[in-house]
């Protein structure tokens, strides 16, 4: 456990959720920007509006989560609702920013945690979203990844670059054997670099459990799914979130107990 004092916990709390306000318009225009023609689209342009009536939000009605409550989640302008996607992903951002300090000691094993935190909250939604893991997010995490356990992180550089060429071939070895087998895709090629990038973080000697945990993770959300919804049990189900959840785990148990 940290023992931080209460202004730098308020500190981070108000950090956290600048981050996580950030992380919705990477999510949310990232893809559209890899599907428009160059220079249509970007993180900066055009400015926040809302999708109904097309005004511009004030940096009043821009305050992460704050604003949200104020307005009672909805567009000053037009009253039409805003998704509580928005607010629910600031509090993400803070969960991970806060658990990370709880867990581990301020330093740079901390900084790496909240980097690789919020990187894999981006991919999970994106993938959520779109079935997508975007190279531009997937690549620097696993060049972070190494350069971390070069400076002295929580496994071997050796163990690193092995886990990391250990996570992609294992998930391209899967990909085509099931193709070969069956004619069907059952994986994206996103998902081979995310599990490398993982690799990177936690060494190769943790990629049997953290492909056991996204595993039973995925089947217990398949069959909730299936009791809740109805939702067919072969119906396609993004891979990332799973990775992404399972892999931030176990890097924060790692890094905790390093």
């Amino acid at each position: 456990m940290n023992d931080l004092d209460w202004p730098h916990w308020l500190l981070l709390s108000a950090l956290a959720l600048c981050i996580g306000s950030l992380l919705n318009v990477v999510v949310y225009r990232l893809p559209r920007m890899l599907q428009s023609a160059p220079g249509a689209y970007s993180l900066w342009w055009p400015r926040s509006h809302c999708p109904h009536c097309q005004i511009p939000i004030g940096w009043r009605d821009n305050i992460p989560l704050l604003s949200w409550l104020l307005l009672g989640g909805r567009c000053r302008h037009c009253q039409t609702p805003i998704a509580r996607r928005y607010p629910l992903t600031e509090l993400a951002a803070l969960w991970l920013g806060l658990a990370a300090a709880w867990c581990i000691e301020p330093g740079p094993t901390l900084l790496a945690a909240w980097a690789l935190g919020w990187l894999l909250l981006a991919l999970a939604l994106i993938d959520y979203d779109h079935q997508l893991l975007p190279d531009c997010l997937t690549l620097p995490l696993l060049w972070l990844g190494l350069l971390f356990q070069l400076s002295g992180g929580t496994v071997m550089l050796a163990d690193a670059v092995i886990g990391a060429m250990t996570g992609y071939l294992s998930l391209w070895l899967l990909y085509w054997a099931f193709r070969l087998l069956t004619g069907r895709e059952t994986l994206g090629y996103g998902d081979f670099k995310l599990l490398a990038a993982l690799g990177a973080w936690l060494g190769w000697a943790s990629l049997p459990t953290l492909l056991l945990l996204a595993a039973t993770a995925g089947i217990v959300v398949t069959l909730a799914a299936r009791l809740s919804h109805r939702r067919p049990l072969d119906a396609p189900l993004p891979f990332g979130p799973l990775l992404a959840l399972s892999g931030w785990g176990l890097f924060l148990h790692n890094a905790a107990l390093s």
